[in-house]
């Protein structure tokens, strides 16, 4: 079971941040825990909004839970749903070299159970807040957040959709007929070292044998971590083909909000 402690976050935040709350947008730290491991979330919403309204988990790079996931966050907030940027590592597991993210990345995904239990006890604790619908729930991530989503959307998560912003396509579980509830956006760019145009395929495959209802975009050009504005100094720093791309990262946010105004609508 969680145990929940939620702290409202100062106007000085944790982590760095700057202002917790800019006009009616208001943000809080949630710290609970996972068979007896503590985590560190961050839940965003407009406190202006009446009623209930979707809630949209963000699962983070792997660098881990940090201020672009909570900013992203932020970013859902404005839009009208309330966001829950969650820990996929354990608090205090937040990479700043690419050695360490390999090394938590690779813990959380060596068992797919313990990597689901995080997932599914976030959202939980999302369908929990006072301002969500508990029936209307997605989630989206970036880079190791995509493999993540995708592959709750596999395992039959009770969501309306995911969405991946350059994220992981392969997975050792594909997705069967009849399991996916979810429908699916990944948003990919083409000239992505880490995404193979053979993955490309055989997940395209997937989807179509496993009658998932699904839009894969690709953009020619683009390279990893399209959506992040520091990608080009953590490329630069660590030799790595990470490189900003503001066009895709504009037009893929502006996909996901048509994709997430329409899962949320559906009858």
């Amino acid at each position: 079971m969680i145990q929940i402690l939620k702290v409202i976050f100062p106007l000085v935040a944790m982590f760095g941040m700057t202002a917790a709350v800019r006009g009616e947008i208001r943000s809080e730290t949630i710290d609970y825990q996972i068979a007896g491991q503590p985590f560190r979330g961050y839940v965003s919403y407009d406190d202006a909004i009446e009623g209930k309204r979707p809630g949209v988990l963000v699962v983070h790079e792997w660098w881990g839970h940090n201020a672009y996931a909570r900013k992203r966050a932020d970013m859902l907030a404005e839009l009208g749903y309330t966001a829950f940027a969650l820990d996929m590592y354990g608090a205090g597991k937040l990479a700043d070299h690419p050695d360490d993210a390999k090394k938590f990345m690779q813990a959380t995904l060596a068992d797919m159970n313990v990597a689901t239990a995080r997932f599914n006890e976030a959202m939980r604790l999302l369908q929990r807040q006072s301002t969500v619908d508990s029936g209307k729930i997605a989630a989206i991530g970036y880079c190791f957040g995509g493999g993540i989503v995708l592959q709750m959307a596999r395992s039959g998560a009770d969501l309306a959709g995911v969405v991946s912003f350059h994220g992981s396509l392969g997975t050792d579980t594909p997705a069967q007929p009849g399991t996916v509830k979810a429908e699916v956006l990944v948003m990919n760019g083409a000239d992505d070292p880490f995404v193979s145009a053979e993955q490309i395929d055989a997940f395209k495959q997937e989807m179509q044998k496993a009658a998932v209802n699904y839009e894969f975009v690709n953009y020619p050009g683009v390279k990893h971590s399209f959506t992040n504005p520091e990608a080009d100094a953590f490329g630069k720093r660590f030799d790595m083909p990470l490189v900003y791309n503001a066009e895709a990262d504009q037009d893929s946010w502006s996909r996901m909000q048509a994709f997430l105004k329409r899962v949320f609508t559906k009858p």
